[in-house]
């Protein structure tokens, strides 16, 4: 028995917002988790040949592979093992071929050559990235629209307890702030300005 890789082909009517991403704290240190984009959808096509000396022998493997498929068996991948993506992978049997090399005189050689062609749809991730958690989540709100826009309220959320990780059972404490000055927050220097 043998196998051939066929071809790679893109597979549009499986495809996910490239935007959508998977995400998953590292559990060595909980203030950076990793992340992942959407996977891009490919058909793998690829064959398995069976060579025999006899029909009987080329059956009997054949009989163990078909009853799999029907007309597909799905395997499950661990893709990605640290953002923990498993995926279904089918595996479609499109077609069988059978060929027999048996002509003519007794002393020739016989080959009998099953060839199964399967695809394969999976899909192809790209790199994994990392980033901080965000820990703190700030907006500061106006009403004017005329330049220079100036905070008028300002609204800070946080993790509560502050010490929990990412794992944790938390809540969250809002805090709210009223202003009446024209300063603006620069993210630069974290400071009013």
């Amino acid at each position: 028995m043998g196998f051939e890789l066929k071809g790679l082909k893109y597979d549009a009517t499986r495809k996910l917002n490239k935007l959508q991403k998977t995400v998953r704290v590292k559990t060595s240190d909980s203030t950076i988790h990793n992340f992942n984009y959407s996977p891009v959808p490919y058909d793998v096509n690829f064959s398995l040949y069976s060579f025999t000396a006899t029909a009987e022998n080329g059956l009997q493997i054949i009989e163990q592979i078909l009853p799999y498929f029907a007309p597909d068996y799905t395997v499950t991948i661990n893709a990605i093992p640290e953002l923990n993506i498993k995926r279904d992978v089918p595996i479609v049997l499109d077609e069988v071929q059978y060929e027999d090399t048996y002509d003519g005189e007794f002393n020739k050689r016989r080959a009998v050559i099953y060839t199964l062609e399967f695809t394969a749809k999976t899909y192809l991730y790209g790199p994994m990235a990392q980033s901080k958690v965000i820990r703190k989540s700030q907006s500061d709100i106006g009403t004017s629209t005329d330049a220079p826009l100036s905070r008028e309220e300002r609204i800070i959320v946080i993790p509560n307890p502050e010490t929990a990780n990412a794992d944790d059972d938390f809540g969250f404490t809002t805090k709210i702030s009223f202003f009446d000055d024209t300063k603006k927050y620069n993210p630069v220097t974290g400071e009013d300005e």
